[in-house]
């Protein structure tokens, strides 16, 4: 491992010991069992084909270049530490940064699903942090919806006069809301029963908001941060992988 290696592998730690001795909230993303069964299968089937051609990009990005393997260990990281910190809001769910957008911008948001999945998965089954039935939903909200965005963002805003660390918070600030805005979605398409689904939809976009817009703020300050560093750090790996032309 070289030094830019164990730069990177340290910040990433430093990361995850900063976050993980702040209390968290007992909360979780759409948990087990809170929604319908033909809602859990509906979400799972329409997430599938993105994870699929997510596992194709990766494995393509990794035969060019297997440096660049630093790089996706280090986005998945930072989803699975900041992901698992929450605050309790809507019932049934939780707020909370995604870390999403930082792969987005990276690898694209294909392989950003199959990082985000990974994440869920662990989450589900290690700190009861959303569920295994609900994996679907969680996964298109956070993994697939918020880093399309994300990345949407950044190659559009990327070709104005923006300042590209300016660009890089836009996408990820926003990347993060419109995860919410999907949950938001997903929640009131499955309960809306006593209200219809106008009002539960907004009523689910306003208590969400009271947390996640400060938290989405956080997040996009957070990743303007970490690209900082890997721009210094890892110009070679950033070229890899197309993020970083030569001569920047």
């Amino acid at each position: 491992m070289n030094r830019r290696e164990k730069v990177l592998l340290g910040a990433s730690v430093y990361i995850a010991a900063l976050f993980g001795v702040m209390p968290a909230a007992n909360a979780m993303h759409i948990m087990e069992g809170f929604l319908p069964v033909q809602y859990c299968i509906a979400w799972g089937v329409i997430s599938l084909p993105f994870v699929v051609v997510g596992f194709q990009s990766i494995k393509k990005t990794l035969a060019k270049n297997r440096r660049t393997l630093t790089l996706l260990a280090l986005a998945g990281a930072f989803v699975f530490v900041i992901s698992s910190l929450k605050i309790p809001s809507v019932t049934g769910s939780s707020s909370h940064m995604t870390g999403t957008g930082l792969g987005a911008m990276l690898f694209g948001p294909t392989a950003t699903s199959v990082l985000g999945l990974i994440v869920l998965i662990f989450q589900a089954i290690l700190l009861a942090h959303g569920g295994l039935t609900t994996l679907g939903a969680n996964c298109f909200s956070m993994a697939i919806a918020g880093p399309l965005v994300s990345f949407g963002l950044y190659k559009g805003l990327s070709k104005t006069s923006l300042n590209r660390k300016v660009v890089i918070f836009i996408a990820a600030f926003l990347g993060d809301l419109f995860t919410y805005c999907v949950t938001a979605f997903q929640l009131a398409l499955a309960h809306n029963e006593a209200v219809g689904f106008g009002t539960a939809l907004v009523e689910n976009l306003g208590v969400f908001a009271v947390t996640q817009i400060p938290l989405a703020v956080v997040e996009g300050i957070l990743t303007v941060i970490i690209m900082i560093g890997l721009e210094t750090y890892a110009k070679p790996e950033l070229k890899a992988i197309g993020y970083a032309k030569d001569g920047e």
